[in-house]
């Protein structure tokens, strides 16, 4: 068998000599994976250094001081109450015979909403009316008597007993008239029952007799037959704790008291409308005291029972410090702000003086209009430790970012 001549060269055994290229493509390979490796370590490692760095600064989100007007409010969750509630009964009993109206509809005051079978009331009318005419024919008979006895006693052509007797005879026949005048006029107020009106304007709720049904009485009431609603204009009922009393008073004693509404109108715009009641007494479970505002409803965006959400400004406190409500933090030792300065936060105290629910009145020896504060990623802020703010929602615009720089 004849060897190549590297194989002789070398006597490299035959068994070896055809894996040598395999082992060769492995060392190279192995040799460039320790370069890019060495090369990702190298630079990483530079990179790195700059990374720690930055890392250092706590990345937040800061807003201006502003300082402006700022209303003092007070929020409450208010409840809708109808202008006026009336459940609708019948006045007498009878066989419901119609409706006039379906069922959520609105109604005008005196509008015939339903009739009762008038045929009983009728009858009963005309018997009254029949009645009266035979008491009122006698009542003339016994005045004539009457007249004619007086006169024969003055002739003496009759004893006094006798003159007595027609004199009372008539009394007692006027006062059967009167009696039957009354009969009379209560069979018509009955007949004109038989059509119940609504007494309002409102909305009609579900009919709760339908006709066909027997209206009978229970104690005395009938059933109700429909419940109105009037809900233009509408009341708003809300309370308000005790402590703001002194407030409330201050405030209409100068202007009217307006309550808000989180509801819009159709054209967007936030309902609010004067206070126009105060309670007299303070609820002695709550310690709180109710007070109600009238809307006009035009748009019937306001039901009867809907919960609403109310806002009441009670004063104003003029050219406060505003600030986000984000930016106020507690402590066991009070309020503070982290107030950004060339870099770093610097934790502040604050005395917050109100709070809408979005931004709060502040007052502190150490923030000024113009100053910038933290509203988002306190948690990683350290006092004194160096911060970067992030140039999102939130942050400090351009204009107002050089504002009032303090060393």
């Amino acid at each position: 068998m004849t060897f190549p001549p590297d194989r002789e060269k070398f006597n490299v055994p035959e068994s070896f000599a055809g894996r040598l290229p395999h082992a060769r493509t492995w060392i190279i390979g192995g040799g460039l994976l320790v370069l890019v490796l060495g090369g990702y370590w190298y630079l990483g490692s530079r990179g790195d250094s700059g990374a720690d760095r930055r890392g250092n600064a706590a990345p937040v989100r800061v807003a201006v001081v502003e300082q402006r007007d700022m209303a003092v409010v007070e929020r409450s969750l208010g409840s809708v109450v109808a202008n006026t509630l009336v459940q609708l009964s019948a006045r007498v009993q009878g066989t419901l015979e119609s409706a006039h109206f379906k069922e959520g509809q609105f109604v005008k005051k005196d509008e015939l909403l339903f009739q009762i079978d008038p045929r009983p009331f009728q009858a009963a009318l005309a018997q009254a009316e029949a009645i009266y005419r035979r008491d009122q024919a006698q009542l003339t008979n016994a005045l004539r008597d009457k007249q004619r006895y007086a006169t024969l006693r003055q002739q003496g052509a009759i004893s006094a007993q006798q003159s007595d007797t027609s004199d009372t005879n008539a009394d007692v026949v006027s006062a059967t008239v009167a009696a039957d005048k009354a009969a009379l006029d209560m069979a018509r107020l009955n007949l004109g029952y038989s059509q119940i009106r609504s007494p309002v304007d409102g909305k009609t709720g579900p009919i709760l007799v339908q006709p066909g049904n027997m209206i009978s009485s229970s104690n005395g009431a009938t059933a109700a037959l429909v419940t109105i609603a009037q809900v233009r204009p509408i009341k708003i009922s809300f309370t308000l704790p005790q402590s703001d009393l002194p407030r409330i008073q201050a405030r209409q004693q100068t202007q009217p008291l307006l309550a808000s509404l989180d509801v819009h109108d159709r054209a967007g715009h936030i309902l609010a409308a004067p206070v126009d009641f105060t309670s007299n007494i303070v609820s002695n479970q709550s310690g709180t005291i109710e007070l109600r505002a009238t809307f006009a409803n035009t748009d019937l965006s306001l039901v009867p029972g809907q919960l609403v959400n109310v806002t009441v400004q009670l004063n104003d406190i003029p050219h406060a410090l505003v600030v986000a409500r984000d930016a106020i933090n507690d402590s066991p030792s009070g309020s503070f702000v982290f107030v950004v300065r060339e870099g770093k936060a610097f934790q502040t105290p604050v005395e917050v003086l109100t709070d809408d629910g979005t931004n709060a009145a502040i007052s502190g020896s150490g923030v000024a209009a113009g100053d910038t504060v933290v509203i988002e990623g306190q948690l990683r802020v350290t006092p004194g430790g160096a911060v970067r703010v992030l140039g999102a929602k939130g942050s400090v615009p351009a204009a107002r970012k050089g504002a009032r720089p303090k060393p």
